[in-house]
């Protein structure tokens, strides 16, 4: 089985897509269209996490919920990726601890790059 990635997005267009590129490329893919639990993400156990910033319907944001993965201690190696179109990704990727971010648009080529850098 392939390494696993948990995708969390409020776009379900984005969902498919990336969903479709993973799988593609060999991964095992997990999709969640809202907000997450940690303890949700403990059940899943994935290899690495690309999290949406703004979540629609759900009480928390991405960075928000990113926190709260990095202060699990069974979960704070999983690296997680912010996805977003925000202009200052960066900067909420630092903050709240995110290993790295994929700006919206995504070069298809780059994004795969990306995840490859952090689960293989």
């Amino acid at each position: 089985m392939g390494k696993r990635i948990l995708i969390i997005d409020d776009d379900e267009d984005i969902l498919t897509i990336l969903n479709f590129i993973f799988q593609e490329d060999g991964f095992d893919t997990i999709v969640f269209n809202g907000g997450i639990t940690v303890e949700q993400i403990k059940n899943l156990n994935p290899d690495l996490i690309i999290l949406d910033i703004r979540i629609a319907g759900y009480e928390k944001s991405g960075p928000e919920i990113c926190v709260e993965i990095k202060k699990q201690q069974d979960l704070t190696n999983i690296p997680v990726l912010l996805l977003s179109a925000e202009l200052n990704i960066a900067s909420l990727a630092d903050k709240c601890g995110a290993d790295g971010y994929i700006p919206k648009p995504f070069n298809i080529d780059k994004l795969v790059s990306r995840v490859k850098e952090f689960i293989f």
